[in-house]
């Protein structure tokens, strides 16, 4: 078995439940949070894969306001991404935009609301959610948000959702100083639905500066405009590394 243990290359230093008819603001426990991280990097998923590895780290920004926005194959999926871009590799805890079926899960739900998730529901999102986001954009924070919507069990990119662009857009709309910036990340298996022993590869792109796209109002045509480059984004990252297994699109 071997484990590719990757750091950002930039880096220095480093229960109560709620009601799910109102969001709740994501918290980081710092107790779990500093028995979760290495628990996952060093024992959970070096168990379940045979190989990980993780190119272009040092694309993510170590400060400032940050969305991911990975590909989405599996219920692993965050793990992987809290393992190539949560704080043993970067120094930062990500916030998850996670379905609300998924918070409803009493000690899932429970886990995940201490490490930073909060809820979602991806058909009818709520304005609570979505002001959550801009605003942990706004104190500056990294945000993950999934933006396909959906797990899908295929090679190619779905196409996106356009919550993304939009909430991103309006929260540059609120910052003078700084630009909001999309990570691109293709997390790619070895296997359609991964199982033990399987192989990841996750591949980040370059930043993009939502700042290029103007700082007025979300409109339709700039969030569709935003959307499609991140769409091209990710088809560049995600359906290469297809290509290269002899799987087309």
């Amino acid at each position: 078995m071997t484990f590719v243990r990757s750091h950002h290359p930039n880096l220095t230093a480093l229960p109560n439940s709620r009601p799910m008819n109102a969001i709740s603001p994501s918290n980081i426990s710092p107790w779990l949070a500093r028995i979760a991280y290495p628990l996952g990097r060093y024992c959970l998923l070096p168990f379940y894969f045979n190989h990980i590895e993780v190119n272009g780290q040092e694309n993510i920004p170590l400060d400032g306001p940050v969305l991911l926005a990975p590909t989405h194959r599996s219920r692993w999926d965050a793990l992987i991404l809290a393992y190539a871009a949560g704080r043993l590799a970067t120094g930062r805890d990500p916030r998850f935009m996670v379905s609300s079926n998924e918070m409803n899960r009493k000690i899932q739900g429970w886990f995940i609301r201490n490490l930073g998730g909060f809820a979602v529901n991806p058909k009818h999102p709520n304005s609570a959610s979505l002001s959550h986001s801009i605003d942990l954009l706004c104190q500056g924070e990294m945000l993950a948000i999934f933006p396909e919507g959906d797990i899908y069990h295929q090679r190619c990119v779905e196409s996106l959702k356009r919550g993304l662009a939009a909430i991103a857009l309006q929260a540059q709309a609120k910052l003078a100083q700084e630009t909001v910036k999309i990570v691109p990340i293709s997390i790619h298996y070895s296997q359609l639905y991964p199982r033990w022993g399987c192989d990841v590869k996750v591949d980040i792109g370059n930043a993009i500066e939502v700042s290029r796209y103007g700082t007025g109002k979300s409109s339709k045509k700039v969030s569709q405009k935003l959307t499609a480059d991140l769409e091209d984004a990710l088809k560049g990252l995600h359906e290469l590394e297809e290509i290269q297994d002899y799987v087309l699109c």
